[in-house]
């Protein structure tokens, strides 16, 4: 008998203000709740936002979900070294970490749990290449969607012109390649 395994996925998205994070985090919660699930999103960000800190907490979950705050992932994407620092020691032990491997350039912190699944993505890098260093962030997001599997990027691609301001529904091409090419990247990338 296949049993579906029940959904409840803690997630933080941390970087620094300018990437993309609070729409990511945003985006995530928007599809999650699209796709009938219960979720929770809750910002964070410093009072200077471009440059300074930030990171969001997401859960997605098939019950109701108790309270917003993550203090222990499943999932990190950390896109900044100060992110990786903070917050990779927090990742559950089966849990994922997805970096940015084109800001990142040193190995992973020493309070990483063995079992945690590490993928590196050179997000930055990647982003250029597609032509818009602002979608860095889908990138990312894209990389999560494929080593996860929760929500796909066909999901998320649908549910940005919900989330994207209408100034931006140009960049709505370029985001979409920006998820499936991240999402190809995180096979192609993983280390178990």
């Amino acid at each position: 008998m296949d049993e579906q395994r029940e959904t409840h996925e803690e997630i933080i998205i941390a970087g620094f203000g300018g990437q993309g994070i609070i729409l990511s985090g945003k985006l995530l919660a928007h599809t999650g709740m699209q796709a009938g699930k219960n979720v929770t999103y809750m910002p964070s960000y410093g009072a200077e936002v471009r440059g300074g800190t930030a990171n969001c907490m997401v859960v997605i979950s098939d019950k109701p979900i108790a309270s917003p705050v993550v203090t222990y992932p499943n999932s990190l994407i950390a896109m900044n070294k100060a992110s990786l620092n903070k917050f990779a020691g927090r990742v559950k032990s089966g849990g994922l970490l997805i970096y940015n491997s084109t800001l990142i350039d040193t190995a992973i912190p020493d309070d990483v749990r063995e079992n945690v699944r590490v993928i590196a993505v050179p997000a930055d890098e990647t982003a250029i290449q597609l032509g818009s260093k602002k979608s860095v962030n889908m990138v990312a997001l894209g990389a999560y969607l494929g080593a996860r599997g929760i929500l796909t990027t066909r999901q998320v691609a649908t549910s940005l012109p919900d989330v994207l301001a209408e100034r931006y529904h140009k960049t709505l091409p370029v985001n979409t390649k920006a998820l499936e090419k991240g999402a190809a990247l995180a096979s192609s990338f993983a280390k178990a």
